[in-house]
């Protein structure tokens, strides 16, 4: 193990890679035209009553400030076999939509089609953060796939689970 300068970007990447994650899309029409990107901080549970979800968005972001104009942002759970419209989804330089599995829910929620998990949010609130800003969303609508593994992300690529022993009372 070795210790991380903190005043070194790439470092600190480098670090918080080493913890995996899933792929969430978080899709929505604004404006007559499909918007989305991807999302490796997105985080189930934050609270059950009501259902909420977070993720976190860069400052930066172009993406961020039309979507977040959606009455309602899909949210959809990557599954594996999603590696190629994960990296369409967080391209930069051409079409996020083309050719890709989508279908349209309430208020312009889009949902990528074969997703582990689809959930229909409102935004609930946006926290500052560092050069982050912090999304809580609402969730309005649910529709999970059990059968279905997710796609991992780990260390700046993607990863198949191991199932090992199930535990269900896991705290």
């Amino acid at each position: 193990m070795r210790t991380i300068t903190l005043g070194d970007r790439l470092d600190i990447e480098t670090a918080f890679a080493d913890f995996p994650s899933g792929v969430a899309a978080l899709t929505a029409v604004v404006d007559g035209a499909p918007t989305g990107m991807v999302s490796t901080s997105f985080t189930v549970g934050i609270s059950f009553e009501p259902p909420q979800v977070l993720f976190s968005v860069q400052k930066s972001s172009r993406t961020w400030p039309v979507l977040r104009r959606a009455e309602r942002i899909g949210v959809s759970v990557l599954a594996r076999g999603h590696e190629a419209a994960c990296l369409q989804l967080a391209s930069r330089s051409r079409d996020r939509f083309a050719g890709l599995d989508v279908t349209e829910g309430e208020g312009g929620a889009l949902f990528v089609g074969g997703s582990a998990l689809r959930l229909e949010c409102s935004i609930h609130a946006e926290h500052d953060s560092g050069d982050h800003v912090l999304v809580v969303l609402d969730v309005e609508r649910l529709d999970a796939t059990a059968d279905t593994e997710p796609l991992v992300y780990h260390r700046r690529g993607f990863r198949e689970l191991l199932v090992a022993t199930p535990h269900r009372d896991i705290a």
